[in-house]
């Protein structure tokens, strides 16, 4: 063991982001004092990053059993659904908000990568990705170099790796200036038996390193994650890795080869906290320790210490565990693929892990007491309601006056970034690459993926309204969770699992937790109601920037990743209206609501005002409604009312196949409530005058829906009574270009 000069203090505790209570708790569990290696150790896993610490109490309220889970939520990488045909859909959502505030490019770039190895390391095929991003006012330079950075990042490496792009969210707030919030979501197919856990077990057992040499990137990157960004960031540039989307694309089809050979006892990709957190969790979940000689680790740069191999985050790295006497097999799987491998250690009895350099013992320390569910402390925060929760309530909408210029708030709608395609950016991502994609050539809610094995379609979309959740965090949350069920059913699928990204501002300010324990609270609560549980996902806490010279969190902003199955490519439902002549139906009801609406927010610069109207239950019985009418093959199309309201609806319907409508507005509704207010539990369908009658009939099973014909399909006109809102085509130039020309006028 190393001598005592090289004891830590409580003030090293802190500078590692220990509280001093924590310190004292090492001291305990070792029975002694800890020296700078094992110091590091504990401070990256009991980050929040990697424990959870501030954040479990909560999670483990959220539903986790359903119909055909194979793997809940903690249980291995990612979780785990069953799809049929002796298939299943492993899925996950994960942010890199800090790196890639600081280099947005690499930060993106490896967050891809990270999330894609979370997917194979179980065994499954990466088939789709997905991300949702935020960003803050475009009029920024600063801004416009995030996104740019961001999506290039996301666009290079994915395309590399080859797994094309099915859906996506991009939103901008001033709120999110200095702090950008990147998740990304990917989804693999598994046969069911084939898949790999993250484990390990059997004394003698060899531990191998696989993948890239350990460079000094990402060095304490879980910590870096783990507090508020700040103008010192910067200089934490060496906690941002750096990716090789070609060695993980090596990296992928070797770990599926090497699972066939049944020679792996266990197999953890190296993320937050490198090769600490994949040694300690796999030892604490097979109840083994381990001995690992950090000298045997290949390295990108001489004379690295043993603290910096232990805590690098170099990426496209795993750690397997082989069965003693099976090494040639694996090897010979990994020299095939040309990927560097080592045996940097071996399984022990015991639960201690034993890390020598050079034949020193340089750390020892129980793998248990490391991590989440075993010892990483558990904390209970205070929280209260903020002061401007009060005053959301007091909107009026009456203190709005009904506008007469209905046709330049369309038009403003639009054109606004929020709502206006995201061409600029989805053109950078490869949506075609494997061939299975079939929203491309007929647009839907959802991302849709033809499964040729199975025949089946996996319906895929992320979904969250961080003003709706700014507003009133539980209510907000739980419209998430319902827009994405709703955007799959409009798809044709039936919602099966959730995965979630938890993005929020420091945990330790009573009014951010208020905000994270409203999102648990309706999350669950619709989660519970929609039958589909939580397999897992992401807290990323500290998220903050700094407006008007005060220090702000970013909106609070649970993302939800959401998956769902259709029984044939035939089931797919599309949101374009298909012929002039198709009557356009609502199925839900207008209200006299704009609150929270994009409309409120830009065009009358309103900050506060509730959530949006929503009710879970007409939320069932809408999306009970729509699943039977697009079974029975009773409708043409299904687009759900949502950013920008009806509207944006009814033109982003008729975008797709250049076609106009022509709508009457609803008596007792204000105008701009029906045009562009966003309350939610509405679908607009549209319905061959043929089948009308068809199409009531089979609603009259769902009694207590409320729908209403609104108009119909025609040629080329949008026009609302007897206002025309123009041609399709020159509202389409507005909405297709608005982003595109904005990046190019400013870049």
């Amino acid at each position: 063991m190393q001598t005592t000069d090289q004891l830590t203090t409580v003030e090293t505790a802190k500078k590692l982001g220990l509280l001093p209570e924590e310190f004292e708790r090492i001291k305990e569990i070792l029975g002694r004092t800890p020296n700078f290696t094992e110091l590091s150790i504990f401070s990256v896993m009991w980050s929040e990053h990697c424990s959870y610490k501030n954040s479990i109490v909560w999670l483990k309220t959220l539903p986790r059993e359903g119909a055909g889970m194979l793997a809940k939520a903690g249980e291995e990488n990612a979780g785990l659904v069953d799809i049929g045909k002796g298939y299943a859909c492993a899925f996950k959502i994960e942010s890199h908000n800090h790196p890639s505030a600081l280099e947005p490019y690499q930060g993106a770039a490896t967050g891809v990568g990270g999330i894609n190895r979370d997917i194979f390391t179980m065994g499954a095929r990466p088939v789709a990705q997905l991300n949702s991003l935020r960003f803050g006012n475009l009029k920024l330079d600063k801004t416009r170099w995030l996104l740019k950075g961001v999506v290039k990042g996301i666009g290079d490496y994915g395309n590399a790796f080859g797994i094309p792009v099915l859906g996506g969210e991009v939103f901008f707030d001033p709120c999110y200036n200095e702090n950008p919030l990147v998740n990304a979501m990917s989804v693999g197919i598994v046969k069911v038996g084939e898949t790999a856990s993250a484990t390990s077990y059997g004394a003698g057992n060899h531990v191998y390193i696989v993948g890239s040499s350990t460079g000094k990137d990402g060095i304490h990157g879980a910590t870096f994650a783990s507090g508020d960004l700040n103008e010192e960031s910067a200089k934490d540039l060496p906690a941002v890795q750096v990716g090789d989307p070609f060695q993980e694309k090596l990296l992928l089809e070797a770990t599926l080869e090497v699972i066939k050979t049944g020679a792996i006892i266990g197999m953890q990709d190296m993320g937050a906290a490198g090769i600490t957190c994949s040694t300690s969790e796999m030892s604490a979940k097979g109840e083994h320790g381990m001995n690992i000689w950090l000298d045997k680790v290949p390295t990108r740069q001489e004379g690295m210490q043993a603290w910096e191999i232990l805590l690098s985050e170099s990426q496209e790295r795993m750690l397997m565990v082989v069965e003693a006497g099976r090494e040639a097999e694996v090897e010979a799987v990994f020299d095939k693929w040309d990927l560097h491998h080592a045996i940097i250690g071996e399984v022990i009895e015991g639960g201690r892990l034993k890390y020598y350099m050079k034949g020193e013992l340089v750390a020892d320390v129980p793998a248990n007491d490391l991590v989440l569910g075993g010892g990483a402390p558990i904390y209970h925060r205070e929280y209260k309601e903020p002061a401007y929760f009060s005053e959301t309530k007091k909107f009026d909408i009456n203190s709005i006056p009904e506008p007469d210029n209905l046709k330049e708030i369309a038009l403003h709608l639009l054109g606004h970034p929020n709502i206006a395609s995201k061409r600029w950016v989805y053109d950078q991502y490869d949506s075609m690459v494997g061939t299975a994609n079939i929203s491309t050539n007929k647009p839907a809610d959802a991302g849709l993926l033809y499964l040729k094995d199975t025949g089946k379609v996996l319906a895929m979309t992320v979904d969250c309204n961080a003003r709706y959740v700014h507003a009133d965090p539980e209510t907000g949350a739980s419209i998430a969770v319902a827009e994405a069920a709703r955007n799959l059913v409009c798809s044709g699928a039936k919602p099966l699992g959730v995965t979630n990204c938890l993005n929020f501002g420091n945990p330790y300010n009573p009014e951010v937790y208020w905000q994270f324990v409203g999102a648990i609270k309706g999350m669950g609560a619709a989660c519970r109601a929609f039958d589909t549980p939580v397999t897992g996902g992401n807290v990323s806490f500290y998220n903050q920037t700094v407006l008007d010279n005060s220090t702000v969190p970013v909106f609070p902003t649970p993302t939800i990743g959401m998956i769902g199955l259709m029984d044939s490519p035939e089931e797919a439902m599309g949101l374009g209206f298909e012929s002039a002549g198709d009557l356009i139906f609502m199925l839900g009801s207008s209200r006299n609501d704009i609150s929270s609406s994009q409309y409120l927010s830009s065009w009358h610069k309103v900050a506060l005002s509730p959530a949006p109207a929503f009710n879970i239950n007409d939320e069932l019985v809408l999306q009970a409604a729509l699943a039977t009418l697009t079974k029975g093959k009773l409708i043409e199309s299904a687009h759900d009312v949502s950013d920008g309201g009806l509207f944006v609806t009814l033109a982003e319907s008729g975008f797709v196949n250049s076609l106009g409508c022509d709508i009457q507005s609803e008596q007792g509704i204000r105008n701009d409530a029906f045009l562009f207010g966003e309350a939610q539990g509405r679908v607009v369908v549209s319905v061959k005058p043929a089948k009308l009658e068809a199409f009531k009939t089979a609603l009259e099973q769902h009694s207590s829906l409320t729908f209403k014909q609104l108009g119909h399909v025609s040629s080329a006109e949008v026009k609302v009574d007897d206002i025309s809102f123009g041609q399709i085509k020159n509202l389409f130039g507005l909405y297709n270009n608005a982003l595109t020309n904005i990046m190019h006028e400013q870049l």
